[in-house]
């Protein structure tokens, strides 16, 4: 474990004499005021407020508790076993580039391998998108509630979150008025993010030719976040603004293979974007990253290529720990919660039991060791809700909601 004592052994001591031992004198004026400001993520937080509590139910991360494809591995291990253990090109591996664009161009979507990076992780492309987009100052409007990363992420490149505020009746997707009446002069990005972490919501086509047309008229980019498409529970196919006339060229799609092929800890990812943005990413993907190893890369062609059984099978029982959670949640008396469209996230509305959202969940962890995220770890609009992830056994979900329901009734 890294603690601050070795961090005081690590860290060359000056000569000067001024620093101190005691952690309540360290300098702090190293670390930058802009760094500072930055807001820590609450869902690793709750997360780790479990430590050294028995029988706990947790569903606090936004992870598959499956295991990645066989075959994913197998072409993984594969490659090592070849010797590929060198550099890679900036923009990925031919294979994996020509796989991703087909299959965008399966879905009518005209991507070339040229206009796809390959990066370590979503995380890793949206700060290269944000990084590429964004000056100084740049004001991007984003969902409220919605990933708190998005605003550490601006904030990180100097740019400015503008919060707007999703609702509970629109399914927690942009209203078109909400975005309009948001725009300023320095408004540049809109950021979507459908499937929604923490919502469940996914945006409707009208909903985003709303917005595509709304991007047009005032000269706007999209940076959209697609990690969860696959994840799609109400029947209707999925639809990416990039697919809006005139919207291909003012868009970055952000995707990748950690949620669809329970692949987080493969750390991969792609975005889909212009070329003259791709070019750009790639360049400042030099500075932070070089390249991503040849290993992985494999294991995403395989995955891409090979037999989607496997993504269908996750798929079925997400479906099973929906029902199960949304029926639960909607049984406790002061509880309430929506139908999700997609993910593996059920965002319920706790405002009935009368707390505020950090105070439920505290609670709930203290007195019945069960671990949700508060609805303000999301944003302000998040207050009077609770986000659980169903990504988790049904066994778990069932106690859990056991638990749950016993608290709220103790109230």
């Amino acid at each position: 474990m890294y603690t601050e004592d070795n961090m005081r052994m690590d860290m060359p001591r000056p000569n000067n004499g001024t620093r101190k031992d005691r952690k309540e004198n360290i300098d702090m004026s190293i670390v930058s005021k802009k760094s500072k400001q930055i807001p820590g993520s609450l869902i690793r937080e709750m997360f780790a407020m479990q430590a050294g509590m028995k029988d706990v139910i947790s569903f606090a991360l936004g992870e598959p508790d499956f295991t990645a494809p066989q075959h994913v591995v197998d072409a993984t291990v594969a490659s090592f076993r070849r010797g590929e253990t060198h550099y890679t090109p900036n923009t990925g591996i031919p294979a994996l580039r020509k796989a991703v664009a087909a299959t965008y161009q399966a879905r009518g979507l005209d991507y070339q391998p040229s206009e796809i990076l390959i990066g370590a992780g979503a995380i890793s492309l949206l700060n290269l998108a944000c990084t590429a987009m964004l000056d100084i100052g740049d004001e991007v409007l984003l969902p409220d509630p919605g990933w708190a990363n998005y605003k550490g992420l601006m904030m990180q490149v100097g740019a400015v979150p503008i919060p707007v505020k999703v609702k509970e009746e629109n399914g927690f997707m942009y209203e078109i008025d909400d975005l309009r009446n948001a725009i300023t002069p320095k408004t540049k990005v809109i950021l979507i993010n459908s499937p929604s972490n923490p919502t469940g919501g996914v945006a409707s086509a009208e909903n985003l030719r709303q917005i595509s047309d709304l991007a047009k008229e005032r000269n706007l980019y999209v940076l959209t976040d697609e990690i969860y498409r696959e994840l799609i529970w109400d029947g209707e196919p999925y639809t990416s603004i990039a697919s809006f006339p005139g919207m291909k060229e003012r868009t970055v799609v952000v995707d990748g293979f950690s949620k669809k092929y329970a692949m987080t800890g493969f750390r991969l990812a792609w975005s889909a974007a212009p070329l003259e943005v791709t070019t750009v990413m790639t360049k400042l993907l030099e500075n932070v990253l070089s390249s991503v190893n040849e290993g992985v890369q494999w294991g995403g062609v395989a995955a891409l290529t090979g037999n989607q059984d496997c993504v269908e099978e996750m798929k079925c029982q997400y479906r099973r720990r929906r029902e199960l959670i949304v029926k639960g949640l909607n049984n406790i008396e002061k509880i309430s919660c929506l139908w999700p469209k997609g993910a593996f996230y059920a965002f319920a509305n706790i405002s009935g039991t009368g707390l505020k959202s950090q105070e439920f969940a505290m609670r709930l962890l203290q007195e019945q060791h069960v671990v949700v995220v508060p609805g303000t770890g999301f944003g302000q609009g998040g207050e009077g809700f609770i986000r659980l992830s169903y990504a988790t056994s049904e066994k778990s979900i069932q106690e859990g909601l056991r638990r749950m329901e016993a608290f709220v009734k103790g109230l």
